[in-house]
């Protein structure tokens, strides 16, 4: 029988190519295989967070394990404030410098002589209206005048009394008294006059309008003087006093500063952001302090003192910023806390929530807020 000599080489040739296979798997696997020579497999850690719930109404979240890789824990600085208070505001008209011409009658506009931000002064016809109870009022104090002056001796007193009636009824419809003075006969039409000097800054008056009583048909006003109210935070209060001056800038003219007092003081804290609003009044004699700008006021006061943190312990949520407060022992309380900007670059300010010496965690407070609410099951 004749054999194929090359049959046991294409055999063999098969066999090595198997082994070879095989070999380069093993080695495959053996190179995916990353557990260290000792044998000793790397755990990840776990954590078995829980919250405490104390009789103050706190819970407390407690770690189980030796902690967070990379958690760092620090205390509460406090500072010193510096002895300037800053803060931003906006400025508005001085009350006090605000008339407005308001119809007491029932009528209609006849004639308009000024129109919005025209400059009038005291006395100035602004408004012509119409109406009949202007003519019927004059008529019953023309009629006291005559009867006043035909009246016998005995009855002078109660004829002038009646005189006196109906020029304050006069009055009480809007007339000046030299306009009561200068009548001679009655008319349906009277002349509302500027009861200030300065801008007309409302204008809600047009001719042929229909009028009712306590329309307000025109706001005059003064920036001799203006208010610029600011918020101020609460512990910055003590620092600060009615009559304190103060300097004001605005983006409008950075090149000057306006000079004024703090002449208010707010008796409410904005609960929200613990802040006080001031008023103050800041003078303005060439009137380029415009109501509506914004400007930043600076007080000179005496130093105070500040609770800063690390930025990174701050956790925000919603609408407020939360840090995780060590209790010791592996407890940790998640506490709201009120902040405010600081000029050291790295950490903030924080205005209420915290006291000195209290530690709070620094490193990995993302990862403590998520352990919070796995625990609280609201994750």
């Amino acid at each position: 029988m004749i054999r194929d000599r090359k049959a046991p080489r294409a055999r063999r040739h098969r066999r090595g190519a198997l082994c070879s296979l095989v070999l380069g798997a093993l080695l495959a696997l053996a190179g995916c295989d990353h557990t260290p020579s000792n044998g000793a497999a790397i755990e990840t850690p776990t954590y078995s967070p829980t919250l405490v719930h104390q009789a103050t109404g706190r819970d407390l979240l407690r770690l189980g394990g030796s902690g967070i890789p990379g958690m760092t824990v620090v205390a509460v600085r406090q500072v010193e404030l510096p002895g300037v208070i800053e803060a931003n505001g906006q400025i508005a008209y001085d009350q006090r410098n605000l008339a407005q011409i308001v119809s007491r009658v029932a009528g209609r506009i006849e004639a308009t002589r000024a129109v919005l931000w025209d400059y009038v002064r005291v006395g100035q016809p602004i408004v012509r209206l119409y109406s009949p109870d202007f003519m019927t009022a004059e008529a019953e104090y023309l009629e006291g005048i005559k009867t006043q002056d035909v009246s016998p001796a005995g009855q002078s007193a109660i004829a002038g009394a009646m005189v006196s009636a109906a020029r304050r009824k006069l009055e009480l419809l809007g007339m000046s008294k030299a306009d009561i003075a200068a009548l001679s006969a009655p008319s349906p039409t009277v002349w509302m006059r500027a009861p200030i000097s300065g801008t007309v800054v409302n204008n809600s008056a047009s001719i042929g309008g229909a009028v009712s009583p306590g329309d307000v048909l025109y706001t005059v006003g003064t920036t001799n003087v203006v208010w610029i109210t600011a918020d101020i935070y609460e512990d910055e209060l003590p620092r600060i006093r009615l009559g304190q001056e103060l300097e004001a800038v605005t983006t409008a003219w950075p090149g000057e500063v306006f000079h004024g007092t703090i002449a208010r003081i707010s008796p409410a804290i904005d609960p929200a952001t613990h802040t006080a609003k001031i008023r103050c009044e800041v003078r303005n004699p060439d009137g380029r302090l415009k109501p509506e700008m914004l400007a930043r006021i600076k007080i000179v006061t005496r130093p105070g003192l500040a609770l800063v943190v690390p930025q990174e312990a701050l956790v925000f949520e919603s609408d407020a910023y939360y840090v995780f407060v060590d209790h010791g022992g592996g407890l940790f309380e998640r506490r709201r806390v009120e902040i405010a900007s600081w000029r050291e670059s790295g950490f903030t300010r924080v205005t209420a929530g915290l006291r000195p010496g209290e530690k709070v965690v620094a490193g990995e407070s993302l990862q403590f807020d998520e352990l919070w609410h796995q625990a609280s099951g609201t994750s």
